[in-house]
């Protein structure tokens, strides 16, 4: 799966694009823009700019032509992995050889001067929980004796979301009400929430389809992994606290979910893929459907990941974002193919730009948490901003950043773009 598009010594005649830290030419992530005053469209970010696969769609393979024509990543996800492997072969051609620089220029436009979109319609929308160490963070706040729940080791947790709220990175976050209980309140009462919070994950946009019956052997999972983004699941903390048990997550989560723009295709995260940890001793072993030699081998990915704070205080002063938290996507304790086999094992059809979220990714370190309510323990121990704020939970004002690099030793590293979000007070 590793070719000559991997190469870290490959140059891009494209102004800036071997310096970019997320965009270099071995990445070619794919999305849709819109340049100033004109609609949207299929492209790639080559360093800082976008370049226009629609209308560059007749220099490149005959497969992908008809997908490029729909402002929507759906039509060429639908097609074969080879289709979108040539793709890549003939943009890294087309994007190195200065030969084509005349014939490829006028298809590139200024990131700062467009407008990125959702890449996909979003059919399906399921967000998992394979991070275990924040299962067993959480768990630890409420269940000391016994943090992580009998099934966590046996089967890939996850919950269907909702579709209507996932939004593009830089949508605003209005904070949500809902019905709030605390432990000694009398009654619940509808307020807006006290303990918003964030959640760092990876999102995963399917390929292919499997029809309504059909299960998906983990062998060829990774077939369907057409590629990664950021993904925020914003969360109420205090409207979950009340509202989850018997049956989960419902208004605590569905009122925003935040995804990066650019798709990192499973092609150009070849390199990255590593082993997978290997289960700690006593832990039950996978079913079989679950488990494959090669995704033990190269299931994981080596994807350094970071969260950032910035209070509207902190903006005004002109003060970066505070590091809350830096981690690795290896601490999964399921796999992306385990995700993806489990979702259709029991006949689910998977179709073209269905979304999966990891869940939250948090290590085993102090310092790695992927959300607040770890952080502070669930709001008791307050987090110190450089302004001399103070933050049990997300204030109005605050602005969250998710950044994702994909970095291993011998290649070139490539980013993800990031995900913000900034939240605004309830209406």
């Amino acid at each position: 799966m590793i070719d000559h598009t991997h190469d870290p010594a490959a140059k891009s005649w494209v102004p800036g694009a071997d310096a970019h830290a997320d965009f270099p030419v071995q990445n070619l992530p794919l999305g849709v823009f819109s340049p100033a005053g004109e609609g949207p469209r299929i492209g790639t970010a080559i360093g800082n700019y976008c370049l226009d696969l629609t209308g560059l769609a007749p220099m490149l393979p005959l497969a992908v032509r008809e997908a490029l024509t729909l402002p929507v990543l759906n039509p060429l996800f639908a097609l074969p992995g080879d289709a979108r492997l040539a793709l890549r072969h003939a943009l890294f051609a087309l994007l190195t050889d200065e030969a084509h620089q005349s014939a490829v220029e006028p298809h590139l436009y200024l990131a700062d001067a467009c407008t990125l979109h959702l890449p996909f319609h979003i059919g399906d929308y399921t967000d998992f929980y394979v991070g275990i160490h924040h299962a067993t963070n959480i768990g630890s706040l409420f269940r000391p004796d016994n943090p992580l729940l009998p099934n966590y080791k046996h089967v890939p947790i996850g919950y269907h979301g909702r579709v209507s709220s996932v939004r593009l990175s830089g949508t605003p976050l209005v904070r949500p009400k809902g019905q709030i209980k605390g432990p000694n309140d009398p009654a619940p009462r509808y307020a807006p929430t006290q303990r918003l919070d964030f959640e760092l994950e990876m999102g995963v946009w399917i390929a292919g389809r499997n029809a309504l019956g059909e299960t998906q052997p983990i062998a060829q999972a990774w077939n369907r992994i057409g590629g990664l983004c950021l993904l925020n699941d914003w969360s109420a903390r205090d409207v979950q606290a009340w509202e989850y048990q018997p049956l989960g997550p419902f208004l605590a989560k569905n009122f925003l979910t935040s995804v990066s723009p650019w798709v990192v295709t499973a092609e150009a995260l070849a390199p990255f893929r590593v082993a997978q940890p290997a289960r700690p001793e006593g832990d039950p072993e996978p079913l079989a459907y679950l488990d494959d030699p090669v995704d033990r081998q190269s299931g994981a990915l080596a994807i350094a990941l970071e969260v950032r704070l910035a209070s509207r205080a902190m903006r005004e002063a002109g003060q970066e974002g505070m590091l809350l938290s830096k981690g690795q996507a290896t601490s999964m304790y399921w796999t992306l193919a385990q995700m993806v086999t489990h979702h259709a094992s029991n006949g689910c059809n998977l179709a073209p730009g269905d979304l999966l979220g990891t869940g939250t990714i948090s290590g085993p370190a102090s310092g790695s948490e992927g959300s607040l309510m770890e952080i502070t323990r669930n709001g008791k121990q307050p987090v110190a901003l450089p302004t001399g704020e103070r933050r049990a939970f997300l204030e109005d004002g605050d602005a969250i950043t998710l950044i994702a690099r994909a970095e291993r030793q011998g290649f070139r590293s490539i980013g993800f773009g990031s995900c913000t979000g900034v939240v605004e007070p309830a209406l």
